[in-house]
């Protein structure tokens, strides 16, 4: 398939992601896929466009994700979107890593990417432990979002104690 062809089935499937019309939009990044096998961006529309299909499991959507990532290694924006759909689906340490590895490779914008972190698994974090949320549970939340909001700012636990 041509070059041309790929291009109209990524715009067609972003516009129906645009309108709400998810599964189609899934269908149209499935076609990409199998006109350029070797795209990160099919894969990574793909799993986007997945996270909004109810049929679609968890398992499929990370495997797009690291797909895009295994074609794409050095993509931040494909490690911030996977780490976003682990943080939602409570896989935090995956969502972690993610975070950290975008940070790795693009250091600029490494402080958008902590930051990210620690007020996504603060707020997430805290409901999906909401069952057994004790104070030490809330605490060890507490200070992991710390670390990464500290992070963030390019300070540490000592400096922090140093200007309080």
């Amino acid at each position: 398939m041509a070059t041309s062809e790929f291009d109209k089935l990524m715009k067609d499937g972003y516009r129906l992601m645009e309108e709400g019309e998810y599964s189609q939009a899934l269908s149209k990044f499935d076609k990409a896929i199998k006109a350029d096998p070797a795209n990160p961006a099919a894969y990574l529309a793909k799993a986007d466009a997945a996270v909004l299909v109810p049929k679609v499991s968890q398992e499929e959507v990370i495997a797009l994700y690291r797909k895009a990532s295994e074609l794409d290694p050095e993509n931040p924006f494909i490690l911030q979107s996977w780490g976003a759909f682990c943080m939602d689906v409570g896989l935090f340490n995956d969502a972690e890593a993610c975070y950290n590895k975008a940070a790795q490779i693009d250091p600029e914008n490494a402080i958008y990417y902590y930051s990210e972190f620690g007020v996504e698994y603060y707020k997430k974090a805290l409901v999906v432990y909401e069952q057994r949320l004790d104070e030490q549970t809330r605490a060890i939340i507490a200070k992991k979002a710390l670390k990464y909001l500290l992070k963030s700012i390019d300070l540490d636990e000592t400096s922090v104690k140093k200007l309080l």
